[in-house]
């Protein structure tokens, strides 16, 4: 896991079109984690699985906040 302030902030241009894409889907959670995956391994990002997965519960219960976004994908993001 990367340590605070390794993280970039993502562009909310970014951070829209994920919350759209999971806002907007009838995805269940591992759906979702592999869309969060693949969104932050397209930044040079590794992830774990079961860390995505635990951080979709909070952003599929209604993230409004690109703060909070960038908070938990920080949370679950590693540099690679």
């Amino acid at each position: 896991m990367a340590k605070p302030g390794k993280i970039e902030k993502f562009k909310t241009s970014d951070l829209t079109g994920l919350r759209l894409e999971l806002c907007n889907s009838a995805y269940d959670s591992w759906q979702a984690a592999d869309v969060v995956s693949e969104f932050l391994t397209g930044r040079g990002y590794g992830t774990n699985p079961d860390r995505v997965r635990h951080a979709i519960a909070g952003m599929k219960g209604g993230v409004t906040n690109f703060e909070r976004m960038q908070e938990e994908l920080e949370k679950i993001a590693f540099v690679m």
